[in-house]
């Protein structure tokens, strides 16, 4: 089996922001114990920027500035990759750094070269240790979080299992923080609006994720056809226990029927959206129950200031989002093509505004 393990900054830092080295030592005893066992496994790590506000400020806060974090991130990787690299050699194994940048998925020559790295390190024993490339990374081109990028890792390997690891026990039907009334979801089929509302926004200042970005990655997952459970970091055996789909272990989310490709997966989870495209009833039944492009007839409006190559979200006359694409035309001329028949269209701007081949839809078609 192959699995894709992250852990969030949580719960590999000391409340200063050090590293935790015993929580470190444990998760890679589990991980080496999951390779005696005949499993192969990538492990996604946060925590190099608040390691490295730590080593810079002991005890200061977070800054918000970008440049100043990925300056940051570069002092705290090798610092946190040096831990790792002990406690994996004390288990008698090898630990390898890989780096990933969003274009690494979105291209395809990076993206094999990325997954043929990734297979060999596991071929030669080594397990690799992923994080986004934080330190040279575009703002406005990025994972956004790790739960993500463990999402499109999974994708990648064509993992069975991803594993994200926390400071909570899993979902929850409130935050247990606040209600002592929350109970734990045990098992989810399908991320409803229900299931996202049960998910709350991050309470650690150092961590860019949250149960809501868990939820989206979970949900990339799914529809990769990758189990997915989030659990304690702290949990005895967490790791045995998840690939066995022991009861209780955490939340645990079902594989989708669907399958989405690399591509559709990154269009509909790690692509920025720029605008909004409102479309009429008929649009909408026609993309979702046909799988047609977008064509500019079944437009009624626009939302927000998007190129043509720009990432947007479709919604529907309910005002609910529906599908997410790129749009073949800018909103800078909505007025030469919104509503607009084929034929109406002026010969420079495509026929169809988001083609289907760069068009993601999120319901399922009844």
């Amino acid at each position: 089996m192959i699995v894709v393990v992250k852990i969030g900054t949580s719960s590999v830092t000391l409340p200063d922001g050090g590293v935790d080295r015993l929580a470190v030592e444990r998760l890679s005893a589990e991980l080496a114990h999951l390779r005696h066992l005949g499993h192969r496994a990538v492990l996604v790590t946060s925590g190099a920027i608040m390691i490295g506000v730590a080593a810079l400020v002991p005890g200061g806060h977070r800054p918000s500035d970008p440049v100043t974090l990925q300056a940051l991130s570069s002092i705290g990787q090798h610092r946190l990759m040096r831990v790792y690299d002990d406690a994996f050699a004390a288990e008698g194994m090898l630990a390898g750094q890989v780096l990933l940048a969003p274009l690494d998925f979105a291209e395809r020559r990076r993206y094999l070269r990325a997954r043929d790295t990734l297979h060999r390190l596991m071929e030669l024993g080594v397990v690799p240790i992923v994080n986004e490339n934080d330190a040279i990374a575009d703002d406005e081109i990025r994972f956004g979080d790790n739960d993500r990028l463990a999402a499109l890792v999974a994708h990648l390997m064509r993992a069975d299992l991803m594993i994200l690891l926390t400071d909570l026990e899993g979902l929850f039907s409130a935050d247990p923080r606040l209600d002592d009334a929350a109970t734990l979801i045990e098992e989810v089929r399908e991320i409803d609006h229900e299931i996202e509302q049960a998910a709350g926004g991050t309470m650690n200042d150092g961590a860019r994720g949250g149960m809501a970005s868990k939820l989206a990655a979970a949900k990339m997952a799914s529809w990769s056809g990758v189990r997915t459970v989030i659990a304690a970091a702290e949990r005895p055996s967490v790791l045995v226990d998840a690939v066995n789909n022991e009861v209780r272990v955490g939340t645990v989310f079902l594989p989708h029927e669907r399958r989405l490709s690399a591509r559709k997966l990154w269009i509909a989870f790690a692509l920025r959206p720029k605008g909004r495209i409102l479309v009429d009833e008929g649009a909408r039944a026609a993309v979702v129950g046909r799988s047609t492009s977008l064509l500019a007839a079944g437009v009624t409006a626009v939302e927000g200031s998007f190129s043509a190559e720009d990432a947007v979200e479709i919604v529907g006359p309910d005002s609910m989002v529906f599908a997410k694409g790129i749009s073949s035309v800018s909103s800078a001329r909505s007025s030469d093509w919104v509503g607009r028949r084929t034929s109406e269209l002026p010969a420079d701007l495509a026929d169809a505004v988001v083609h289907r081949d760069d068009l993601v839809v999120l319901e399922v078609a009844e």
